[in-house]
């Protein structure tokens, strides 16, 4: 059980409230992970404003968004971000088996969230360090060169909330239960 408070609307402090507010209206809901990162004003605002610029500037689709998030949460073995990003790549139109696939390690069988998939987790496996047949395949899919600078951004943030969510032990909320995965190897 997490050894951290789970910051809601009522208990959060000053600097959280407005992202609380926020979350609040984007997910009908305010994420476990938000309320264990409100702990922390860098760790909250820093993801906050990292992750407004990724979903508001960024060229992904919701569900390309969703896909190289749960990416990340599988690769990063993050039960709570799994769940979460299971119930949110549903949500914005990612196919079941798509999301399965991932959810089981291997690649969706579509061509672009495959590439997509498979750059994000050899980001994080390979510390940066793609080789070009990493980066062949995802161009080949039809993203371009700068989109895996965003792929990047997405890694960042998700270390943030992944490692969070990881390090304070967070139990999932009733609405991500019938999502949860056991870090499945």
């Amino acid at each position: 059980m997490t050894n951290y408070e789970i910051h809601t609307i009522d208990t959060a402090p000053d600097y959280a409230k407005q992202p609380f507010a926020i979350l609040q209206e984007a997910f009908g809901f305010i994420p476990g992970v938000a309320g264990a990162m409100a702990n922390s004003s860098p760790l909250l605002n820093s993801f906050f404003s990292a992750f407004g610029h990724f979903r508001g500037a960024g060229t992904f689709s919701p569900a390309e968004r969703q896909v190289l998030l749960l990416s990340n949460a599988v690769a990063n073995n993050s039960a709570w971000a799994v769940a979460f990003h299971t119930l949110e790549a549903l949500a914005d139109g990612v196919p079941p088996a798509e999301v399965d696939a991932i959810r089981q390690r291997r690649l969706p069988t579509d061509a672009r969230l495959a590439a997509l998939s498979a750059l994000t987790q050899a980001l994080i496996t390979r510390r940066g360090h793609l080789d070009e047949a990493d980066t062949a395949a995802f161009l080949a899919a039809g993203f371009d060169r700068n989109q895996i600078l965003e792929v990047v951004t997405g890694v960042a943030i998700s270390a943030m909330t992944n490692y969070a969510a990881t390090v304070a032990d967070l139990p999932l909320e009733d609405r991500l239960l019938e999502h949860s995965w056991n870090l499945e190897r």
